[in-house]
């Protein structure tokens, strides 16, 4: 019929989870289509850090470097640090591995760092221009940038599998071309639809579902009215006394202030605590301009690219991920106050978990209850991490920045001296956080086949690898420099540990006939090592698409009811 399209998934939405959907089901074959009604991938900023579990998943997909080489030049420092002003007097620093170290860096460290990838510190416009390319190398992708979802339906609302009659599409859909001299309507039929069209979602307004959660927390930073202005100031560096950074904090009595490198040039995002009034919607171009000068210290010529307001003081979690045939995931379904950088990382996240779970159900491989899932696994990971943004935002935001802070007199150096010792304190609780990186677990799903034991306690700033089932591999660098995580399957994995070849030949037997029969692509990876027997604490380990570890134990005498549970099958 003319001007229909039919797919397997329509994704509403570019962004970090939409774009990151697309390529986990372009990778698999899977037919998608994604709109988004911008004209491209996003122009301003936004997200400027993506942290290990997210590179991780990146180097899963095989572009991890090209990630890497995006943002601030290889060498330039990706410190935080926090001043009285932008050139003012330094209080406190965490210095990080630049771009250029951080894949060597990595090698070297143990413990809570046991990791594939180090954090990188980028702005989302440049992630977002990566993972757009990728997807759109799939050739079951079709990529439109310029349309919008207009309206939607649902024809079942529920998530009874669809049977053997693949050519049924309950989604149906309307979606336009934008700012086009010729406006083209389409009609869209599809299997599932999948609201990835941010914080003020279409999809989850019209589904009625509602927040969970808290919001309207204010604090003197962090907390109400921010304003958010794109610049570029060409002297900023040559005009600052202080070593570089990659994000400088104020904390000053007289106003609030973060600056985020964006080129480790000129370009920098610019954000400020205003406060909640008309006035503040009412700000012209020159009022940014003076505010930045007040945040830097002194004048200095900046060009603005873009400015508006937002909201901090977010711990948004929506009540439900799914309904029917349609599924929320990123900003639709959990909104953050963006201390820590946890948002997009969530997201990220999120299209990872459904992305292999869509591709099992529409292949035939597994009972579309596998897809209720989903929302178990990753809506109490949303309100940790909404929690721990939080965390992090009552302790920068609650800490009042002393009158004196500034002053050349013994009770400026008292003041700074205080604000020195807390901040440093700080900088490591927001930014030095492996727990919450590495520490993410699906407790309590009924894919995860539990073993009797305990996982460790789960803090923020601390991990402790564990192979315990629900959670993420231990990492290992091996003999030849490649990761452990390197030889993973991009499906299902084996993981095979010990010396009993004979005893473990036949269990790798039982497991590779119980995935044919279930139809999995199950690859074995056997190492005989017994650092990582000590470090996975079972000969047989069970790792899901998504790097989750699903089983593990010492024997395969419930193989095919594992794999059965695992999958969904």
């Amino acid at each position: 019929m003319p001007n229909i399209l039919e797919t397997d998934v329509l994704i509403a939405g570019g962004g970090p989870f939409g774009l990151m959907l697309a390529n986990e089901l372009g990778r698999r074959q899977i037919k998608c289509l994604l709109v988004d009604p911008k004209p491209n991938t996003a122009f301003n900023p936004q997200a400027n850090a993506t942290q290990a579990r997210t590179m991780e998943h990146f180097r899963r997909l095989g572009f991890a470097q090209e990630i890497r080489a995006q943002g601030l030049p290889p060498h330039h420092p990706t410190d935080i640090t926090y001043l009285t002003r932008f050139s003012g007097i330094e209080l406190a620093r965490l210095r990080l591995p630049t771009a250029a170290a951080a894949p060597q860096a990595i090698k070297a460290m143990t413990g809570s760092w046991s990791a594939a990838e180090l954090p990188h510190r980028v702005s989302q416009k440049f992630v977002e221009v990566t993972l757009r390319q990728h997807a759109e190398k799939w050739p079951s992708n079709d990529i439109r940038y310029g349309w919008k979802l207009e309206s939607f339906s649902d024809e079942r609302q529920s998530s009874s599998h669809f049977g053997s009659n693949q050519s049924e599409y309950p989604i149906q859909a309307s979606i336009h071309q934008v700012n086009s001299t010729q406006p083209v309507s389409l009609e869209v039929r599809a299997q599932y639809l999948i609201g990835a069209d941010g914080a003020r979602s279409l999809i989850r307004h019209e589904l009625g579902i509602a927040w969970g959660g808290a919001t309207g927390f204010k604090r003197n930073f962090m907390g109400g009215k921010m304003l958010a202005v794109y610049l570029k100031a060409p002297h900023f560096y040559e005009r600052n006394p202080n070593d570089r950074a990659w994000m400088y904090v104020v904390v000053n009595p007289e106003l609030r202030a973060f600056i985020m490198s964006v080129d480790g040039v000129s370009e920098f995002a610019f954000h400020v605590q205003m406060a909640d009034d008309a006035a503040t919607e009412a700000l012209t171009e020159e009022d940014a301009k003076r505010l930045f000068a007040l945040a830097y210290g002194q004048a200095i010529d900046i060009e603005i690219l873009s400015m508006a307001t937002w909201l901090a003081g977010h711990a948004l979690v929506a009540d439900s991920f799914q309904k029917g045939r349609v599924f929320l995931g990123g900003d639709a379904v959990h909104l953050f106050t963006p201390t820590g950088g946890l948002g997009y990382n969530t997201a990220v996240e999120d299209a990872v978990n459904l992305g292999w779970k869509l591709s099992a159900v529409l292949k035939g491989q597994a009972q579309a209850a596998l897809l209720e899932s989903y929302e178990i696994e990753r809506k109490p990971l949303a309100i940790r991490n909404t929690g721990y943004a939080r965390q992090f935002a009552d302790s920068i935001g609650l800490f009042d920045a002393d009158k004196d802070l500034e002053a050349i007199s013994p009770e400026g150096d008292q003041a700074r001296g205080i604000a020195s010792e807390y901040l440093n304190g700080h900088v490591r609780r927001e930014f030095n956080i492996p727990g919450v990186t590495f520490g993410g677990r699906y407790v309590h799903s009924p894919l995860i086949i539990e073993d009797g034991t305990q996982a460790p306690a789960d803090a923020a700033n601390t991990y402790s690898p564990s192979a315990c089932p629900g959670g993420r591999p231990p990492h290992a660098w091996m003999p030849d420099g490649s990761s452990l995580f390197d030889h993973f399957n991009f499906e299902w994995t084996l993981l095979v540990l010990g010396q009993d070849k004979g005893q473990l030949a036949t269990d790798v037997l039982k497991f590779t006939e119980a995935a044919s029969q279930h139809q999995l692509d199950l690859k074995v990876v056997s190492f005989d090592s017994q650092e990582l027997l000590d470090l996975y604490e079972a000969n047989l380990v069970l790792i899901r698409p998504d790097q989750i570890v699903a089983w593990r134990g010492t024997h395969a005498k419930h193989a095919m009811q594992i794999l059965k549970q695992a999958s969904g099958a």
